[in-house]
């Protein structure tokens, strides 16, 4: 399990139990997170967190990969 797949699950299931810290999660994601767990985001990271209704799906895009890569690869080599 990925670092940030157990953090999601660690700060889904803390939303669950306790409904102040779902609150400010939902009004300051980043605040709640890091006065909670105690985890220091980055600055530069922007955080969203929105709750889903039995009648409706959260759908995530990540970004394009193209859009990620800086860089062109170049190939150092051919294959004949």
């Amino acid at each position: 399990m990925s670092t940030e797949v157990a953090l999601q699950s660690q700060v889904i299931q803390r939303a669950w139990k306790d409904p102040d810290f779902k609150t400010k999660l939902l009004s300051d994601p980043k605040a709640a997170i890091q006065e909670a767990l105690g985890i220091s985001l980055p600055g530069h990271l922007k955080l969203k967190a929105v709750e889903e209704s039995a009648d409706e799906m959260v759908l995530v895009l990540p970004p394009s990969p193209a859009a990620v890569m800086k860089t062109k690869v170049t190939p150092q080599a051919v294959w004949p």
